[in-house]
């Protein structure tokens, strides 16, 4: 079965911390992302201008039930949305086909 993809590209609030940005995202991740079923990993991508999210689950379905029971990291995401402009926010989902090494 493909492996699952959460991509979600935004920008930063006018005058956020980048640096203060990603002791959030660290947190979120250490405290609750990475203890999701089916987790693999999480990048993020910076162009200089947008940040994309790129987290990757064992399959589609894991990527679904984190997307259900994002609500229940509580402050930790309200935390890291605190700094992210939510209009700007374009989410995907995508099945790997192919990953070459």
């Amino acid at each position: 079965m493909a492996k699952g993809v959460f991509y979600c590209a935004f920008s930063l609030k006018k005058g956020a911390d980048a640096a203060g940005f990603l002791v959030a995202a660290q947190r979120l991740n250490d405290e609750y992302i990475s203890k999701q079923p089916g987790y693999v990993s999480w990048q993020q991508l910076y162009d200089g201008e947008k940040w994309a999210d790129y987290l990757t689950f064992e399959t589609m379905e894991d990527v679904k039930a984190f997307e259900a029971n994002s609500a229940n990291a509580g402050a930790l995401s309200q935390e890291f949305y605190s700094f992210i402009n939510l209009p700007s926010c374009v989410v995907r989902y995508y099945t790997v086909e192919k990953e070459y090494k």
